[in-house]
Formats: structure tokens, C-alpha cells, sequence
């Protein structure tokens, strides 16, 4: 368990730490020397429960709030101290605003200096604190007379804390590791050193890691875990890391840097949120409002557009922020809004999109999808997301920082399809309604169009809702193909049952070029320029009815502008098969082809390489055989091409 202190300055956090684990939690000589806390502070103790709890002791002044932040992310219980002789403090009501912005619910007071005051002035504020408490996550915590000079109280919060930790649940170490690096400094005989909170999964001694948003790579040389050597650090134990690699040095990491599995690295700049504004704000939040974003550790300017109107004070709703530089983010994860310059907290929320669109970002569809990916639950969220449109698996699993094995479980409890042949999840109607659709255009096109052979791929794929990537879609046109639902031809698509036909204008052209394709000619019949010349015919009109007639399987293009009759295509490749059974080992050469159909060289060669093509021969210098697998290619009652 880790609890983080919180409270105005001077209201003895270090002293209350050292008091429960005997550990001075002040590190830094200014510190010393000035007797206030300025950056974080930890220490760690067995408090009766067998196991190790740490503590983030947190500066109090108004100045270091950005540093209090970098420790309040990932702790399971927060200590709020008060003063007995002070009471409460703004910074006391500052800090308990953002533990409750972070979605703390669990925690402890400790009125500390408890020897300082009467009994009926600690009875007093006992009861200030509960008011103050109620509105909050904390609402209900306990409150704990102590003095750390005295050692009055030490051992019932000790004890009250113990059974916290044994009470702690422990964080999944199923999906992929995340750890928010809060310092970073070289140890002799080490090497570079970061230490932070394990946000999720679990990292191991010689694993590799990627350091986020910089992307530089590292291998964990050592673990120390709750502050003792360990070979591995679990989701919810403070770390340190010895880290080695080609540009790992202490100024190469900065606070709010995330040490995570490389598959997660992907910083952004952009995201989509919910947000609350405090009560204690003097306006509204308007579109491009500038603000200090605090992540984690983590610290950069913001603007914040909120996406259904202003957010007044007190309100909670979408919005999109927009960071001055990139940041490693995860879905789920809180952060807080500070002014621009650090004097007041505005408000705070949790991240949804980490990828949102700059453009139409408050479309009613646009928020019912946020709506949807707001959801806590994997599943349930994966199930609503992909009502909505395509869900890409991957993007989804990285975001929420999920193995393997959580993304796979969470597509089996949502339901949702995956489409063939691409990492793409559609609702199972919606995948319904996509090939519905490209049925429906199909259909449609081939009614008004009936003399061309398909539609144009990419004209599809913007017809029919969801839209999916060129890619995908190409996907799930091979996949519709293959269940023998439409036929691709090319950069065209159309229904299986679908072949172009010639007009009856079209239909006495070609009578008139057919008997040309017959008889003894029908090895080396005319070419496209030849049959324009006889018979007074536009050579593009010539070349569009041949081609469609081979569409239709009347035809075949052997090479450019030369068509034979599919019957002559029959018959050579009889002959083909035949002058390789009388062949040795079944190879055969180009001229004993020629020399049965009787043409010219360079015919030969071009029929020969067009059944090389098909994969009907196979060509070995210049040796051809038959391909035994496709054998039947043109047989009568085959398939045609």
C-alpha cells in the first residue's frame, strides 16, 4: 500500500512520517536547513501487517503544490494532517480538493500537535473536519489525535493503518507495465537510477523498456521494490529502477517521464477528458482556456475547449485539452488543471480519448462515442465503441495498457466482431449493416450501369457506413470474396452473379469481329488497330467491346489489343498438354509450341507467357511444364477466367 500525506505547510507531515516508520522523509540539505518539506519524501515500514507500506510525504507550501502533485498519483490511501493549534489551512482545503479530484476515496486525518490543544478545541475540530470531509471522497474517514512529540495517538493510527494495508486489495499485474518516474539521479557504481509508483502490470529484472514521450530505450539492470532489492516490482509498490542503455543518463529522464512496456509508447498531445470544475472558480471555462495540466508526475502547459459549452463553476463535463508538448498518457488516469500561474487549483478529471479529432470534436455523434469509451469496464466499453463504428483492437489494448490476454478476454465478453483478416471490431449488426451496404451499392450500381463490370473500390468505400481504412476495407472485400458473395476484379468490385452486358449496338459490333477469331486464323487472329481498319470502326470502341467481352468469358486477352476466342484458348492449352506429355520429364520449349499452333515466334512467346501468368506453365529458363494444380483452369466445364 502507498499513502501520500497531504496538508498545509508546517502542519508536521515529515514529523508524523518519521514518528510511524522512523524514517526521516526529509532528504535535501534546504530542507534541513529550512525545516519545510520542498520536494518529495519517502519512507517505508512494516506497520504490523506483515508487508511493506510506503509513504510520499509531500511539500506543503503553496509554491511546491506542482510537486505535491507529481507524488499524489498512484497512492491507495491519503493521510490529510491538520494542525490542532492551527485547524484547517488553505492549502489543507486545497490539497483535499485535489485528492478528491483524483478519485482518492480512502483516507485517514491525522490532527497532529494534538499536546498543543485543549480536548474541547480537538472535539471542535474533529467536527470541522467531518464537515469538511462530507462533500468529498473521504467523507466518513476517520480523524486521529496524534503528537509526534509525545508519540500520543502514534500507535492507534499505526494500527488503524495496518489494517488499511491488510484491507488493500492488489492492483492487477495482468496487463502491461506502467511506472510514473518522479526522480531520476546516478548511483555509484550503478548507473542511472528512477524511482516512482508501478501505475499497472509488473516489470522484471533484464526486461526491456522504452522511457515515454522521449522513446528511449532501456534495459532494467535491478529492482527495488517498497525499498528492499527484489526481482521484480508489481502494480501499486514504489520502485526504483537501475536502468542501462545507449542514452540513459540522470538529464536524459525528467519527472512525469513513464517507464512502460515499448508496445504502449505513444505520447500525445491531444486528448479528450471529463472535467469538474471547483466551485471556487470566479468564471466559466471558455474554448482555448490556459491552464498548467498536471498527469501524474508529469507538468505542461494546456488549453482547455470544452465540448457542450463554458463549464461553469461547480460543473462537470467533456472537454479537449491540448498540451503544449507531448505527454505519456493513459486511459482512466486523473489529472488536475492548475492556473498558469500555479497560485490556484481550477479543477480536474480523467482521461477518455487519447487520440480525439481537432475537427468536429462536438458533433452529437462525436460525444455519444466518448460516451462510450467513458466506460470504465473493457468489455462494456468495447461493446459500446464498436455500436458506433469500427474499434481499432490494437489502439484500444495500448491505451488501456492491456496484454494480451485482457484484450482477448474483453473482446469475448463485449461481443463485438472482429472483421476477417484485420485487427478491426464492428458490433455484429453493424458488421450486418456493412455488408448489407456494400450489397445494397452493388445492386444499385449494376441496375443504372449495367454494361461496366463493377464499381471502383475506393468510390465503395466512401458509399457505405462505418467507413474503414483502405486496408480494412480491402480486407473485408477479400473476405465477402471469399465467402462468394461478391467477385473483385481488379480495382473493381461486384456481385458474383454479375457480368457486364453489351448493348445491342455492342452485341452487332462483335458479330461482325467474331468470325475473325474462328477458322484457320483463330492462332494469330487480328489485333484491335486490324479490326478498326476493317471495318470502320473507332479503335477505342473496338478495344472497350473486346474487353468487356472478356469479361463476360467469351474472350481472352493474351496481350495488349490481341483477344482470342475462349474456345481457341481451350484448344491451346489441349496442345500445350500435349507437347509436354511428349516432352522428357515434361518440359518443353517455346518452338514446339509454335510449331503446333503454326504462328510466328513472338505470338508464341506472348500466349505462352499469358498461361505463365495464370500459373497454368511454369517457367524455367526457357523451359515450360504443366502446373498440376492448375490443370482444370480451362476446362469446358471449369471455371472461366
Amino acid at each position: 500500500m502507498i499513502v501520500g500525506t497531504a496538508g498545509h505547510i508546517d502542519h508536521g507531515k515529515t514529523a508524523l512520517v518519521k514518528a510511524l516508520t522512523g524514517t526521516d522523509a526529509d532528504r535535501l540539505a534546504e530542507e534541513k536547513a529550512r525545516g519545510i518539506t520542498i520536494d518529495l519524501g519517502f519512507a517505508y515500514a512494516d506497520l504490523g501487517a506483515g508487508t511493506v507500506t510506503g509513504f510520499v510525504d509531500v511539500p506543503g507550501h503553496e509554491k511546491f503544490v506542482h510537486t505535491m502533485l507529481a507524488g499524489a498519483g498512484g497512492i491507495d490511501l491519503a493521510l490529510l494532517v491538520v494542525a490542532a493549534d492551527d485547524g484547517i489551512m488553505p492549502q489543507t482545503r486545497e490539497h483535499l480538493a485535489i485528492l478528491d479530484l483524483l478519485g482518492i476515496r480512502r483516507g485517514m486525518v491525522a490532527l497532529t500537535k494534538s499536546d498543543l490543544a485543549e480536548p474541547d478545541r480537538l472535539a471542535a475540530l474533529s467536527a470541522e473536519i467531518v464537515e469538511l470531509l462530507a462533500p468529498t471522497g473521504l467523507d466518513g474517514a476517520p480523524v486521529f489525535p496524534v503528537s509526534a512529540l509525545t508519540g500520543a495517538g502514534i500507535p492507534a493510527l499505526r494500527e488503524a493503518l495496518a489494517r488499511a494495508e491488510a484491507e488493500t486489495a492488489a492492483r492487477a499485474t495482468g496487463d502491461r507495465f506502467r511506472m510514473a518516474i518522479d526522480r531520476s539521479f546516478t548511483l555509484a557504481g550503478a548507473g542511472t537510477v528512477v524511482t516512482g509508483t508501478v501505475l499497472s502490470g509488473r516489470v522484471a529484472t533484464g526486461d526491456q523498456v522504452m522511457l515515454s514521450p522521449s522513446g528511449l530505450p532501456a534495459r532494467v539492470r535491478g529492482i527495488h521494490a517498497q525499498n528492499r532489492k527484489a526481482d521484480q516490482g508489481l502494480a501499486g509498490q514504489r520502485c526504483a529502477l537501475n536502468l542501462a542503455g545507449e542514452a540513459i543518463t540522470r538529464e536524459a529522464i525528467h519527472r512525469g517521464d513513464l517507464a512502460l512496456d515499448p508496445v504502449l509508447h505513444a505520447p500525445t498531445q491531444r486528448i479528450d477528458a471529463t472535467l469538474r470544475v471547483l466551485a471556487s472558480e470566479p468564471k466559466p471555462l471558455a474554448s482555448w482556456f490556459p491552464a498548467r495540466l498536471h498527469l501524474g508526475a508529469a507538468e505542461t502547459g494546456a488549453r482547455i475547449v470544452p465540448l457542450q459549452g463554458p463549464l461553469g463553476p461547480g460543473e462537470t463535463g467533456l472537454a479537449q485539452i491540448v498540451l503544449d508538448r507531448p505527454v505519456a498518457a493513459a486511459f482512466g488516469e486523473r489529472f488536475i488543471l492548475r492556473d498558469t500561474s500555479a497560485r490556484r487549483t481550477i479543477g480536474g478529471g480523467s482521461l477518455i480519448d487519447l487520440r480525439p479529432p481537432a475537427r468536429h470534436r462536438s458533433r452529437p455523434e462525436r460525444l455519444a462515442q466518448l460516451a462510450a469509451m467513458a466506460l470504465p469496464n473493457p468489455a462494456e466499453a468495447l461493446a459500446a465503441m464498436a455500436r458506433h463504428g469500427a474499434v481499432d483492437l490494437d489502439a484500444f489494448a495500448r491505451d488501456r495498457a492491456l496484454a494480451p490476454p485482457g484484450l482477448a478476454q474483453a473482446v469475448a465478453a463485449s461481443g463485438a466482431a472482429v472483421i476477417p483478416g484485420t485487427r478491426q471490431a464492428l458490433s455484429p449488426d453493424l458488421l450486418d449493416a456493412l455488408r448489407q451496404g456494400v450489397t445494397a451499392q452493388l445492386t444499385a450500381f449494376h441496375a443504372e450501369n449495367a454494361d461496366l463490370q463493377g464499381l471502383g473500390r475506393e468510390r465503395l468505400r466512401l458509399a457505405v457506413h462505418p467507413r474503414l481504412s483502405r486496408p480494412d476495407f480491402t480486407a473485408l472485400l477479400r473476405a465477402e470474396a471469399e465467402a462468394g458473395r461478391i467477385a473483385l476484379d481488379g480495382a473493381f468490385v461486384r456481385l458474383s452473379g454479375h457480368l457486364p452486358r453489351l448493348s445491342d449496338q455492342d452485341e452487332a459490333l462483335l458479330a461482325r469481329i467474331l468470325p475473325s477469331l474462328d477458322g484457320d486464323e483463330r492462332f494469330r487472329p487480328p489485333r484491335v488497330r486490324d479490326f478498326a481498319t476493317e471495318i470502320g470502326a473507332d479503335e477505342a470502341e473496338i478495344r472497350r467491346i473486346l474487353r468487356m467481352a472478356a469479361r463476360q468469358g467469351r474472350l481472352d486477352q493474351i496481350a495488349h489489343d490481341h483477344f482470342f476466342a475462349r474456345a481457341t484458348t481451350i484448344e491451346m492449352v489441349a496442345i500445350i498438354r500435349d507437347v509436354a506429355a511428349q516432352a522428357p520429364d515434361g518440359w518443353f520449349t517455346a518452338p514446339a509450341f509454335r510449331d503446333r499452333v503454326q504462328n510466328g515466334r513472338k505470338v508464341a512467346i506472348q500466349i505462352l507467357d499469358f498461361f505463365d501468368r495464370l500459373g497454368l506453365t511454369l517457367r524455367r529458363g526457357d523451359l515450360r511444364r504443366i502446373n498440376p494444380h492448375r490443370i482444370d483452369l480451362f476446362q469446358p466445364d471449369g471455371p472461366d477466367m
